[in-house]
């Protein structure tokens, strides 16, 4: 252990040392950077020129040079007027125009089927018929008792004349006469029953009887559809109520018809919301004379409320939620000549589509809105630069500081969306079958003959 303890007094003063040496390193005085720089610049101030000016596009110049800070840049867009359709889309399902499962008021055997599997059919033709023996004799039995009945009555009526008889008696053969008079009505009207009728024009369905079923009353027999017009049900939410109204146009397409377009009209709107689901339930028909629509079939619903041919659009960028509020960034000229200053403005939304909003209040045709810049004008006054986009996309330089509005660069017009105009309720115009004429099956009424 001895010949340890001389080199405990050398390890303690080597790291006192390393200690100083560490905290002088990071501690001594730092040349100036003046005289650095001049010694380094002074072998090559000869070969090498003054550095150049800052780039015309630099932000600003560095604080304390003297040179003016440039103005923001931004980008922005012209409040346009275009066409607007007010729309939603929806989904539902076609129904017939009149749809109906025939059935026997009373129970029989059938005797006779009178129709086809998928035959049109009109209103009073006799489809189904029962066996009518039992009740064409009673209607006999009643014609004959009638025909006694009413010489009975006549012939009273002759001997009260002449005193022969009493006013009862003639009271009793009235009252015979009408009694038999019912009996007959009656017979009638079990015999009639016993014939099943179309209650309408329309299609009949697939039979689900044959000759010799005994069938009861209430017992399924065929089903009668009219799909030269077919119901369209769908349902849109509960804020959409106060829009639809009955007139309106829809245009539908079908999954199983793609690439081809129909036009609904609306017909009627429940007067009852869905509790569930908070939706309101719609009807609107489409012509279907051309037989291309069967009930059942899904439609994707794209209803229409009504179109603005001037409304105000300004590009969906430019628009700035700011507490509950909707805000742009408008530009106008400033106090001082080819100057630019932003000015914040509130504005109510009308439409929204995709890549444009409607304008009803705040703005006027030909305004200038920022789209591109926003988070840079905080400060409301602020001199604005408007940068050309289009020139910039084609290799161009930056428009001016003082550039106006109407020399900056303008967002391409978006095409105006067209909806339904006018017109009966039917196939749209698709080049894939001939409008049909004659009166429109939507709007003839339920009990209208053709």
């Amino acid at each position: 252990m001895s010949f340890k303890k001389p080199y405990l007094p050398l390890a303690l003063i080597g790291l006192v040392l390393a200690a100083g040496a560490a905290w002088w390193f990071q501690n001594k005085p730092a040349a100036p950077k003046t005289e650095i720089a001049a010694a380094g610049s002074a072998p090559n101030s000869a070969a090498q020129p003054a550095p150049a000016a800052a780039a015309p596009g630099a932000s600003g110049a560095a604080p304390g040079t003297g040179a003016p800070q440039r103005p923001p840049a931004v980008e922005v867009a012209k409040v346009e007027k275009a066409m607007l359709v007010d729309e939603t889309q929806s989904v539902g399902s076609l129904r017939s125009f009149q749809g109906v499962i025939l059935r026997p008021e009373v129970g029989g055997r059938v005797s006779q089927v009178l129709f086809k599997d998928g035959q049109k059919v009109k209103k009073g033709q006799i489809l189904v018929q029962f066996d009518d023996q039992l009740p064409a004799a009673q209607v006999a039995q009643s014609k004959a008792e009638l025909s006694i009945a009413q010489a009975n009555h006549t012939r009273n009526q002759e001997l009260v004349a002449q005193n022969f008889i009493s006013k009862r008696s003639l009271d009793e053969s009235d009252a015979a006469l009408q009694v038999a008079q019912a009996k007959l009505a009656l017979a009638q009207a079990t015999l009639q029953r016993l014939k099943v009728t179309a209650p309408f024009d329309g299609t009949a369905g697939f039979r689900q009887i044959n000759v010799g079923d005994y069938l009861k009353d209430g017992a399924d027999m065929v089903n009668v559809e009219d799909i030269e017009a077919v119901l369209l049900d769908f349902r849109l939410p509960e804020r959409f109520q106060a829009k639809v109204k009955p007139g309106q146009k829809a245009q539908v397409t079908m999954d199983a018809l793609p690439g081809r377009k129909f036009t609904a009209v609306i017909q009627a709107i429940d007067p009852l919301i869905d509790a569930n689901g908070r939706s309101v339930g719609v009807r609107g028909c489409i012509d279907n004379r051309q037989m291309q629509l069967r009930p059942g079939m899904f439609a994707r619903v794209n209803a229409v409320f009504g179109e603005r041919d001037d409304a105000l659009v300004i590009p969906e960028e430019a628009i700035v939620p700011q507490g509950g509020r909707s805000t742009v960034v408008r530009v106008v000229p400033g106090p001082n000549k080819d100057e630019l200053i932003s000015e914040r403005v509130t504005v109510k939304i009308g439409i929204r589509q995709p890549g444009r909003v409607e304008i009803l209040e705040g703005l006027a045709m030909g305004d200038s809105v920022v789209v591109a810049g926003q988070q840079r004008l905080q400060k409301e006054g602020t001199v604005v630069r408007i940068v050309d986009t289009s020139k910039a996309q084609g290799g161009g330089a930056n428009a001016a500081p003082g550039t106006r509005p109407e020399a900056a660069g303008n967002a391409p017009k978006p095409a105006e969306k067209s909806g339904p105009k006018g017109g009966n309720a039917g196939p749209a115009k698709d080049g894939k079958g001939a409008a049909v004429a004659g009166e429109n099956p939507c709007t003839r009424g339920l009990n209208a003959t053709r």
